[in-house]
């Protein structure tokens, strides 16, 4: 998969493309991977997941769901479509691009082109304070 994109097969990007990609589709942030290395017993920097992570997105393995401007989750599945996000869960859902119809989208401003739209649909539950 790392040949097929050009990225060079490291020790490090075998490792956490395997924690990333062998558990289907997922939704996970640094950190979760990083935790997740560390119990795997594969000794990594924070800093070395966010740049695996970046690489794997400009490479088109991931895609990168922004939520709040604060919180960056990465999504294995990279085709098109959108999310619910769990407020109080801090977790993503797929839905389906059919699912959700953008019918108005802003001309770009010159010498830029749409890449494309991600719709997150924030959900709390029933009840919970709206504070």
């Amino acid at each position: 998969m790392l040949k097929e994109v050009g990225l060079r097969p490291t020790r490090q990007r075998l490792a956490l493309g395997w924690l990333l990609f062998a558990k289907g589709d997922r939704h996970v942030t640094a950190e979760i991977l990083h935790e997740e290395a560390i119990k795997a017993r594969f000794p990594v920097s924070l800093a070395t997941v966010y740049n695996t992570l970046h690489q794997f997105t400009e490479s088109s393995l991931l895609r990168e769901v922004a939520v709040d401007g604060s919180k960056t989750y990465f999504d294995t599945n990279s085709s098109d479509h959108h999310h619910f996000f769990l407020e109080g869960q801090n977790d993503l859902v797929d839905i389906p691009a059919r699912d959700v119809k953008v019918e108005l989208i802003p001309e770009p401003p010159e010498g830029y082109e749409v890449a494309r739209v991600d719709v997150v649909v924030r959900l709390r539950r029933k009840g919970a304070n709206r504070g």
